[in-house]
Parts: C-alpha cells; sequence; structure tokens
C-alpha cells in the first residue's frame, strides 16, 4: 500500500474531499445540505473547479471526521488508500496503479503549467493592445 497515496503529488484538495466524504458514508447531496452549500458548489469542489473558503473548509473537515492538515495536505492517515487492498494484489496491478498515479500527477502539473502561460500570454497581449491603441491615439 503507498502511504502516499492523498498527498499533494498524487492527489488534489477535491480528491481528498471525495475520498472522506465517500468514507463518511454521505453522497453529494447529504454533505451539500449539511455545510449549507448547492451540490453543484460540492462537486465544484471535489472537481477542483473551485474552493471553499477557509471556514467552510475546516467545518467540512470537522463534518467529515478528518484532520484540515489532511484535507489541504493528504498528509496523515485519516482515510484509507483506495488502493489499500491492492497491497497484496498482483504486482502488475501495483505496478499500472502507480504509474497510472504517476501520470495524473504530471497531467496536473502540465495542466497548471498551460494556465500559467495562458495568464502569461493573456496579460502580454493586453499589453500588446494597449500600445497599439496608444499608437493609434497619439498618431
Amino acid at each position: 500500500m503507498s502511504d502516499n497515496w492523498y498527498t499533494d503529488e498524487h492527489a488534489t484538495l477535491g480528491d481528498r474531499l471525495a475520498a472522506a466524504r465517500e468514507a463518511a458514508g454521505l453522497n453529494q447531496s447529504a454533505l451539500a445540505q449539511r455545510l449549507g452549500v448547492r451540490v453543484k458548489t460540492l462537486r465544484d469542489w471535489e472537481n477542483d473547479v473551485s474552493e471553499p473558503r477557509a471556514n467552510r473548509l475546516q467545518m467540512v473537515a470537522a463534518l467529515l471526521g478528518v484532520s484540515l492538515r489532511w484535507l489541504l495536505t493528504g498528509v496523515g492517515q485519516d482515510v484509507t488508500p483506495p488502493d489499500a487492498n491492492v497491497a497484496s494484489a498482483d504486482p502488475k496491478l501495483r505496478d499500472a496503479l502507480s504509474e497510472l498515479r504517476t501520470v495524473r500527477a504530471d497531467m496536473l502539473r502540465m495542466a497548471e503549467q498551460v494556465g500559467r502561460l495562458e495568464k502569461s500570454l493573456r496579460v502580454q497581449i493586453a499589453a500588446e493592445m494597449q500600445n497599439v491603441e496608444m499608437q493609434n491615439h497619439d498618431g
């Protein structure tokens, strides 16, 4: 079994939130109701489209019986990793699961890099457009 299944290298806040919710035996609707948020909001958190505010995150951790530290970083033993039963399985399965985690982590890093590059490009384009407008205005 991998002790770091839920760390930032392998999982996101949304992954840990979904895992803790499932471990608590709650569906999205039930947890959303307890938190006083819409199901769409909770779904967005679990899909890493948006993140809960700090006070709501503390409430989530308390309701799900996990530490805030684990929810944020995955460090600790608050939720049993989904591959706990794979530990004694065929080594090929463990290797495939490990490779899948690595590829997923790489994809997340690349997606973050794409986001940074897109933002940089938008800023550069906006600056260029402003320069063109100033030249047209002065000319």
